[in-house]
C-alpha cells in the first residue's frame, strides 16, 4: 500500500491567511459556542468555545504554487475554518475525527488537473487514496466534503523516511 502524507494547511500559509485571505479579505472570527468545525489548521474538530476563523482558501493554487504546475480553470478557492490563533497542529495519520460523512477525494496530475473523483465512507478514505496514488500520474489528492464540496485537507506520497498515515 502506498505509504500517505496527510497535511493541513501549512503553517506558513496559515500566518498569512489569518490576516488576508486567498481572496484578498480578512477572515470572519468567531468562537465555535457548540463544538464541531472542522479545522484544517490541525485535522481536527473545534471544541466548545474554541475561538475560529472562517476563509477563503485555494488549495489547488497553494500547491501549484509549490511545484510550479498551473491549475487553469482548475484553480478554485473555498471556505475553510482554522483556529483563530495558531494551534500545534496535527496529531498525525489519518484524520478521523474530520470525516464524520462521506467525502470525494479529488486526483490531480502533476499539471494541476483533474484526473478522476471517487467518492468514499469514512472508513474507506486511507485506502482509496492509497490506491489513487498509486497510480504515478496522480500528484495529490484533495479530500472533500461530498456534500459541499469543501477541502478538508490533502494527501501526498510520503517520502521514504517519513512516518506515513
Amino acid at each position: 500500500m502506498t505509504a500517505l502524507d496527510v497535511r493541513p494547511i501549512a503553517p506558513a500559509v496559515l500566518t498569512a491567511l489569518r490576516t488576508a485571505d486567498d481572496a484578498g479579505r480578512p477572515p470572519v472570527h468567531s468562537v465555535d459556542t457548540a463544538g464541531g468545525a472542522p479545522l484544517r489548521c490541525c485535522l481536527d474538530r473545534a471544541r466548545p468555545g474554541d475561538r475560529i476563523a472562517l476563509l477563503g482558501y485555494a488549495p489547488l493554487r497553494r500547491w501549484a504554487a509549490e511545484t510550479g504546475a498551473d491549475p487553469g480553470p482548475y484553480d478554485e478557492l473555498g471556505p475553510v475554518f482554522v483556529h483563530a490563533d495558531p494551534c500545534p497542529g496535527p496529531a498525525g495519520g489519518w484524520p478521523g475525527a474530520m470525516h464524520g460523512g462521506p467525502r470525494v477525494l479529488r486526483a490531480y496530475d502533476a499539471a494541476g488537473r483533474i484526473l478522476r473523483g471517487v467518492p468514499g465512507e469514512p472508513d474507506e478514505l486511507p485506502a482509496l487514496a492509497a490506491e489513487l496514488l498509486a497510480d504515478p500520474d496522480v500528484a495529490v489528492v484533495h479530500v472533500r466534503a461530498l456534500a459541499f464540496g469543501c477541502f478538508m485537507h490533502e494527501v501526498r506520497r510520503a517520502a521514504p523516511d517519513q512516518p506515513c498515515a
